[in-house]
């Protein structure tokens, strides 16, 4: 035993949601190879091996009854990873209602119990969440899953910025609670990773801060890039660290909140929810 034991996951079982393709797969590969054992759940074939892989549809909440039945636990590290973007059918319930109706079944089933971690992946797209606080509550408050995709409809908020800034409220709101429990949830916000999502809306997702990353003489973030945050975030090493939306993206949205690179400021204003 060494204090670096502390960043393994010996010995723990860890759920990868989304794992098949992108970060997600980035976070089973690194959670395998960081000594846990894993599970993966995707609706998308899963090519990694060594994990025990489970069909998951988060657009149905029967879907992931079902998937989180099969899991079984304990599962002593949840990792959310999995997400679509603007114009896919079940946006809101595929980016953040399903994360968290799974999580609440596996909280009431004991599966997530005490000495737990989640780790939700959000996105720099939803910074503007505490200008939006007062809006967030009142949905967040809508427990019921089929309610909540109705809300999201009818109030124009089927869509990716508002999923995200739903995940970034909701980690910061229960933060406090879950910790009474044991469990500790953080989340990363990545800027553009080079994941097949982005290279589908590689204009607009890849093309994002382009003129810093040129300046910067960097590429765009790789899935494991972003992995690794989240691993520690979920880590033993990282005990201290509760109810934090961590920004991955290379320093964009610092850079432009203080005008070093002033290119970004207005981007991030946007996002922030200051214009």
């Amino acid at each position: 035993m060494s204090l670096f034991d502390a960043f393994r996951y010996d010995g723990k079982r860890a759920l990868v949601v989304g794992g098949a393709t992108g970060m997600g797969a980035a976070v089973a590969e690194l959670a395998r190879d960081a000594g846990a054992e894993v599970v993966v759940m995707d609706r998308a074939a899963v090519a990694l091996e060594g994990v025990k892989t489970i069909h998951l549809d988060l657009s149905d909440k029967a879907s992931i009854d079902a998937a989180v039945d099969e899991c079984g636990g304990p599962v002593h590290t949840l990792f959310s990873c999995a997400g679509v973007a603007d114009g896919t059918p079940g946006i809101e319930r595929i980016n953040f209602i399903g994360h968290r109706r799974l999580i609440d079944r596996m909280l009431a089933s004991g599966a997530l119990a005490r000495g737990a971690a989640i780790g939700m992946i959000s996105s720099a797209a939803g910074l503007g969440w505490q200008a939006n606080l007062d809006v967030l509550r009142e949905y967040l408050d809508i427990t019921d899953f089929d309610d909540a995709s109705r809300w999201a409809q009818e109030n124009n908020k089927a869509d990716y910025m508002w999923s995200k800034m739903a995940i970034n409220a909701y980690v910061a709101r229960e933060a406090f609670g879950l910790l009474k429990q044991g469990i500790r949830i953080n989340a990363i916000l990545p800027g553009p990773t080079n994941t097949p999502l982005a290279q589908a809306n590689a204009e607009m997702w890849l093309g994002f801060g382009a003129d810093y990353r040129t300046e910067a003489g960097i590429e765009a973030s790789t899935p494991l890039e972003q992995a690794y945050p989240l691993l520690f975030l979920c880590s033993d090493a990282a005990s201290g660290v509760n109810g934090i939306t961590v920004i991955t993206d290379a320093g964009y949205v610092s850079s432009g909140i203080t005008e070093s690179f002033p290119a970004a400021t207005g981007a991030v204003q946007f996002l922030s929810g200051k214009f």
